[in-house]
């Protein structure tokens, strides 16, 4: 199986992503998509050259980072599932109102025109704030389904909310399965 496999900016997450990565790599045929601000920035949790060579080391390929590169996904029906992970809450706005302005949003945009699954790790801060209606919008949508979350940090950071990057893998299967995996919510 095909699988393509997003990141966006949450580099703290990136430790939990990567294994998860790996995992999925020994299975099926992984095209890494980065984000502009995975391609760009360079953070307390490596720099961006640093991670484009590890998701190139993982994937065995050359990542997907641009729009232009990211397009032909859906006409060539490139893949047969679609993980996006870390998904920031910027990415969640932009998919839940359909903005197509990076490679990782053409990349769900395009594939999702065959009908196939998007699944979403979300991690951002404002998940229970400005980011919450994004959600809701995405849970109601067709093909796309969810890493169960749940608050990562209730006292110091209220509205956070992080995926278990462990369960990726199972909802990927639930998912092709056309099944959202349960419970989404997830007490810690």
């Amino acid at each position: 199986m095909t699988v393509g496999f997003a990141l966006c900016g949450s580099f703290c997450t990136f430790s939990q992503v990567f294994p998860v990565m790996e995992q999925l790599a020994q299975d099926h045929k992984l095209i890494p998509i980065l984000s502009p601000v995975v391609c760009s920035v360079n953070s307390r949790f490596g720099t961006a050259a640093g991670h484009i060579q590890r998701v190139t080391d993982i994937c065995g390929c050359k990542p997907v980072m641009t729009i232009q590169e990211a397009e032909p996904i859906g006409p060539k029906k490139l893949l047969d599932a679609l993980i996006i992970a870390p998904c920031t809450g910027n990415t969640l706005s932009k998919l839940s109102h359909s903005v197509a302005d990076t490679a990782v949003t053409m990349a769900a945009k395009s594939h999702l025109r065959n009908g196939r699954p998007v699944i979403v790790a979300i991690s951002t801060n404002d998940a229970l704030a400005g980011a919450a209606e994004n959600i809701g919008r995405l849970l109601a949508r067709k093909n796309y389904y969810f890493v169960p979350f749940g608050q990562d940090d209730a006292i110091n950071k209220p509205t956070s909310l992080v995926a278990d990057f462990g369960l990726l893998p199972e909802t990927l299967t639930q998912a092709l399965m056309g099944k959202q995996i349960q419970p989404l919510l997830l007490g810690r």
